[in-house]
């Protein structure tokens, strides 16, 4: 009889910590937007991060096409992402009006 308590506390024990941790989608998330908002090149703090299953989907607008790529391979450099499904748009300057345009 003890054996068979002592076995269902261990399981309620275990099912407690599982069930305290985050899932590994909540920790890549986390780890994507820390690293895309610290990295000085892809200043990545407005950025869209969306996990699913270790699915990271980066969506927003970037100035350069360097950091749209850096920010693909920060994220793909973080453990348990699977795949990068990288959406982020490089915004266009309109061209600059010369003087005397109107």
């Amino acid at each position: 009889m003890r054996i068979a308590a002592a076995i269902f506390v261990l399981a309620v024990l275990a099912a407690a910590c599982l069930a305290a941790q985050p899932s590994d989608d909540d920790r890549i998330y986390d780890q994507v937007r820390l690293r895309l908002a610290g990295d000085r090149d892809v200043k990545g703090g407005a950025l869209e991060v969306k996990v699913e299953q270790g699915v990271v989907t980066l969506r927003g607008k970037v100035r350069e096409l360097k950091q749209k790529e850096k920010a693909e391979r920060l994220t793909r450099k973080i453990k348990g992402v699977k795949k990068v499904v990288n959406e982020l748009e490089v915004e266009t300057t309109p061209p600059a009006r010369s003087r005397g345009e109107t």
